[in-house]
């Protein structure tokens, strides 16, 4: 059964039959990486390129691995040494890189709208490893997948995502992935973090902290992106851990027990305390490994089926 599309864009639009393939594919995929030869030749003669031009550990390293594990040949573009740093123009390196006869790429861009763009100018099957401040949807994909495992299911949970929802792409694809799913979705943040028209995407907007964990079943807390500046939309680091960190001493006022999750990095000692971080509600290193079952599974229906 293919996806309904050629390629992986986001998942705004993206039919609930298709995300259930998803993760169902991925579920085969998890118990591959459990075994003592955890190699398949599912994309043997398949190349595929990684194609990053921001900084990124988890997210590449885990495609890097999904490729390998299904033995696909990845190649990894890497912007420093490259002829973008004499001028090329990202169009006449796609189609260098295209010309190459590549199958696949995955592709992370400051530029939102750089995933759809490659549609138009390569024949090859598109990830998006996350588009600016648009969408990342295998990480969504993946953090659907760690709340079915977790919980067994998706419909009906409450799922608070708190942080710098104005700025992240990571929190726009779990929106759109986990209300199609049948989720029930809040967000929580500082005012000047929650994008005006939140709740037109059918989510609830909550402003304070103990609320959301009294009202909800998991936090998926994000990063603050002090690379995006985040810092300018609150007074202080210390400020933003008082009112809505997450640490020990504020679950144990709330007398709940939640799950929490993160896309890491994680800033300890802001978002999240180290005894959290570390501690026994988080899956955040179950996320991680999720990971590279979630995207073998995208590769593998893109790769073969589409």
């Amino acid at each position: 059964m293919p996806l309904s599309s050629r390629h992986l864009l986001g998942l705004q639009g993206v039919p609930k039959e298709d995300i259930q393939l998803i993760l169902d594919t991925a579920l085969t995929f998890r118990e591959v990486l459990e075994r003592p030869i955890k190699k398949v030749p599912t994309l043997q003669g398949k190349t595929i390129v990684n194609l990053f031009y921001e900084s990124s550990t988890r997210t590449r390293i885990s495609f890097e691995l999904a490729e390998k594990r299904l033995s696909a040949d990845a190649i990894n573009f890497s912007v420093s040494g490259s002829s973008v740093s004499k001028g090329e123009t990202f169009k006449d390196t796609i189609k260098n890189i295209e010309a190459m006869k590549v199958d696949m790429v995955v592709v992370r861009h400051a530029a939102a709208g750089t995933p759809l763009f490659l549609t138009k100018i390569s024949n090859a099957n598109i990830i998006n490893a996350g588009d600016g401040i648009h969408e990342h949807p295998t990480q969504a994909l993946l953090d659907m997948y760690s709340i079915r495992e977790k919980f067994g299911k998706i419909a009906g949970l409450k799922v608070c995502i708190v942080g710098d929802i104005a700025h992240s792409r990571v929190a726009l694809s779990n929106i759109f992935g986990l209300i199609t799913m049948g989720a029930k979705v809040s967000v929580c943040g500082p005012s000047t973090m929650i994008p005006k028209y939140i709740e037109d995407l059918g989510v609830q907007v909550i402003y304070n902290i103990d609320e959301a964990i009294q009202e909800n079943d998991i936090l998926n807390v994000l990063r603050i992106q002090l690379e995006r500046k985040a810092r300018e939309y609150f007074p202080s680091i210390r400020e933003y851990a008082k009112y809505f960190g997450i640490d020990r001493a504020r679950l144990e006022k709330n007398k709940k027990s939640i799950v929490i999750m993160h896309p890491g990095p994680i800033n300890r000692g802001v978002e999240l305390s180290s005894d959290i971080a570390d501690g026994e509600h988080q899956i955040i290193l179950q996320q991680v490994t999720n990971g590279v079952a979630v995207r073998m599974a995208v590769l593998y229906l893109l790769g073969t089926v589409n």
